[in-house]
């Protein structure tokens, strides 16, 4: 039963992928909006919707190693495994945004998340605040800064209809929504039978799971050639991850870290990998990353799992 609902939700990860993948470029087109911001809002905060769910239900049931745990892995997964998973599928063209705008931010996002931790090892409800406020504004800049950038040729039949759009950004959202419910209930079943710790759950099996609808996404993203929602998609989430789903799940209830490993090894990870990003940009060829970046990608991150379990 368990690989029934793990099926079931991959079918549902990638079909609700491509409607949301679609909505997306209809409306960056309606709007006049670069497609790197649909990627960064639209696109990665409906990606994100699992990850927001399941810690905030981790977190009422006083869980909140696993509610951590999902962020974190979900964000090393993100970089590690999605991107590098993406690269290998084709390049990707990197916009000078990305080191003046979007990584910054989540650099400050990872310092932050950081800061809070190290500092009692509680998220508090006021430190949830800050989080979510750093988003709005963050949110707010990027629209007001890129509205009016030109926006590349778009594939035939992108311009839907505004009541279209809306339905295939609700059937996408729900489509990634239960995909991810299903494959993380399902891969987490199997999971507890075998005696692992939460945190180990959160970092691995869940994180990988919420991590699914950004993969769908951005394979999605490269077939139809709009790479550049691909990266914005997995910066946003990463952006979203911790600033929307930390900060509104400690705003609801605190989040209580019990599992030191999180503090001391897996968000090291995190920061890691975040970093690394940049000098792969950089270099060799600037703004471009190819399949020799995404097989180091993809390296760091089965290094990091098989040193998690």
């Amino acid at each position: 039963m368990n690989f029934l609902l793990i099926i079931v939700g991959l079918i549902l990860l990638v079909l609700g992928g491509n409607w949301l993948l679609k909505s997306a470029v209809a409306l960056s087109l309606k709007l006049n909006i670069s497609k790197v911001v649909i990627g960064m809002t639209v696109v990665s905060f409906a990606t994100s919707a699992p990850e927001l769910i399941v810690s905030i239900n981790a977190a009422l049931n006083n869980s909140s190693d696993l509610a951590l745990g999902n962020v974190i892995g979900s964000n090393i997964a993100n970089l590690g495994l999605v991107l590098g998973i993406t690269l290998l599928l084709g390049s990707i063209k990197v916009e000078k945004t990305f080191y003046k705008i979007d990584w910054p931010v989540m650099i400050i996002a990872t310092g932050l998340l950081f800061w809070f931790l190290a500092n009692d090892k509680v998220i508090l409800r006021y430190e949830g605040i800050v989080l979510v406020a750093f988003l709005v504004i963050f949110i707010v800049y990027l629209l007001r800064s890129q509205k009016n950038i030109d926006l590349e040729e778009l594939e035939d039949g992108t311009d839907i209809a505004g009541f279209k759009i809306v339905l295939f950004l609700i059937i996408g959202g729900l489509g990634l929504w239960g995909g991810s419910e299903l494959l993380i209930n399902g891969a987490t079943a199997l999971a507890k039978d075998f005696g692992v710790t939460e945190r180990v759950i959160g970092v691995t099996i869940v994180s990988i799971g919420t991590s699914i609808p950004e993969l769908a996404a951005s394979i999605v993203a490269v077939i139809k050639k709009e790479k550049a929602i691909s990266l914005g998609n997995l910066i946003g989430s990463n952006i979203f991850n911790i600033l929307a789903v930390i900060g509104i799940t400690s705003i609801i209830t605190p989040i209580s870290l019990t599992d030191n490993r999180l503090l001391t090894s897996d968000i090291y990870w995190m920061l890691g990998i975040s970093l690394i990003i940049l000098p792969l940009v950089l270099l060799p060829k600037k703004y471009k990353l190819n399949w020799k970046d995404g097989t180091l990608l993809l390296l760091c991150y089965c290094f990091f799992i098989y040193l998690t379990l």
